[in-house]
């Protein structure tokens, strides 16, 4: 097992109860998330666990009430990139067994660096999400300053870096060619959006509190948020303690813990960690600049195998083959990798069509992955968002338990009732030795 007084987080059906009555007849989930990928819901529940709220992830939509220890839950999906009508359809489904399972407060959560199209998802999803819950207003809040991620003057920074400058207008899905948010949001949302500014935020949460209400008597729901500061966002979420909806990053569920504990609701059960030994692969699926940059560290010390993109399609190699060449080193960290430059990445979109090609790699990724556990891998390593969802679909992984943080913004990982522990990173996140680093924290005990 993963973890020692291991409660088993996905629970158990009660006969004759309903989803409802069992979460309010041994302990209601409090705080109910919706993220919309895989390693952004490991972020979110990162911060939630270190916080001090039991947490647990649930990988697509559960089908069975969560066990009554569980405070904060984080059903996550794979609709960052599937068209707005499954997002909405998918989340909404989401929320529903949220507010079955007693949640008070909802939290939608997506990419600090706001991944999304002209046409979508986030604003299509938080529009369905706010109008179920009757929500208004509601903050929008993708940063996280000491991960490097701003907001001001409602355009968000990468560092730096304005987001259109960062790297992320080459991302080969959701391309980020305006650092406004609010004019992105208003691109995709049928709701009106406002701004609160930097100098309402720096004089703190009664401050935040008056903007809030100022801007929904103007007639804004969807309020973007300067934040410059991690102080900011305890500020922010402690302003916010009573919206029922909160949308953004992982940094705006930093006050949230605090919130609930200030009422009594919470406790500080937390179980101990057990990390498992044996064979180990790194997965990268990631095309962002620190995941190449960790490939290329990685490589020059261990095994390393490129998938590259004609091979695939071309049918010259196979998920099993290349599972089986990754089993030759068990005593090393192989790594897997197609993580090409946005150069390579625009020809072959090119060549064989954006959808086309992200699923040909991500099934071909996840169907190797399922080879290399088959085969006894105990310890994965996956490298980008919509790469890490298909593994994890594969595997048939369905409750995440939440472990150490590797980096900030990773935690590891324990597959519920399996032998198998994971680490889910999204692309721009951890240093260069971030491989290393994951396989030894996976591995610890």
């Amino acid at each position: 097992m993963a973890f020692r007084k291991n409660d088993n987080l996905a629970g158990d059906g009660i006969p004759g109860v309903s989803g409802t009555q069992a979460a309010v007849a041994e302990g209601a989930m409090l705080l109910g998330c919706i993220g919309d990928d895989f390693t952004g819901s490991s972020d979110l529940a990162n911060t939630l666990a270190k916080g001090g709220m039991r947490t647990a992830q649930y990988c697509g939509l559960p089908t069975r009430p969560a066990h009554p220890s569980v405070e904060a839950g984080i059903v996550a999906l794979k609709t960052r990139t599937v068209p707005a009508n499954q997002a909405v359809e998918r989340s909404l489904a989401a929320l529903n067994w949220l507010r079955q399972q007693g949640c008070t407060q909802f939290l939608f959560k997506y990419c600090s660096t706001f991944d999304s199209t002209a046409e979508g998802n986030i604003g299509p999803v938080a529009d369905a999400l706010a109008d179920a819950l009757d929500a208004d207003p509601v903050l929008v809040c993708p940063a996280y300053p000491s991960l490097g991620r701003s907001v001001y003057a409602g355009h968000l920074f990468v560092g730096d870096k304005l987001l259109n400058e960062c790297g992320m207008e080459h991302h080969p899905l959701t391309p980020m060619t305006d650092a406004d948010i609010r004019r992105w949001l208003a691109l995709q949302s049928r709701s009106r959006i406002g701004h609160i500014p930097a100098a309402s935020v720096l004089k703190g949460r009664g401050e935040i509190r008056a903007a809030l209400q100022h801007q929904r008597e103007a007639g804004a729901r969807f309020l973007v948020i300067d934040t410059i500061r991690d102080e900011d966002l305890v500020e922010i979420g402690a302003a916010a303690a009573d919206l029922p909806l909160l949308t953004g990053g992982s940094g705006i569920a930093l006050q949230l813990p605090a919130n609930f504990r200030s009422t009594g609701a919470i406790s500080r059960k937390m179980t101990e960690w057990l990390g498992r030994e044996g064979l180990c692969a790194i997965i990268s699926g990631s095309c962002s600049r620190a995941t190449r940059a960790q490939v290329e560290h990685h490589r020059k010390k261990h095994p390393a195998l490129e998938i590259t993109v004609d091979a695939v399609m071309a049918g010259a190699i196979v998920p099993a083959g290349v599972a089986e060449w990754a089993l030759r080193y068990r005593d090393g960290i192989p790594l897997i990798y197609s993580s090409a430059d946005p150069e390579e990445v625009t020809a072959a979109q090119e060549r064989y069509g954006k959808e086309r090609l992200a699923s040909a790699i991500e099934s071909f990724l996840a169907k190797t992955a399922d080879h290399l556990v088959d085969a006894g891998v105990a310890r994965i390593v996956c490298a980008g968002g919509e790469t890490s969802g298909a593994i994890v679909e594969a595997l048939k992984i369905d409750v995440l338990e939440i472990g150490p943080e590797i980096a900030p913004g990773v935690p590891a990982l324990a597959a519920s009732g399996r032998e198998l522990v994971l680490a889910l990173k999204s692309g721009n996140f951890g240093g260069e030795d971030f491989f290393e680093r994951a396989a030894e924290v996976l591995g610890r005990s």
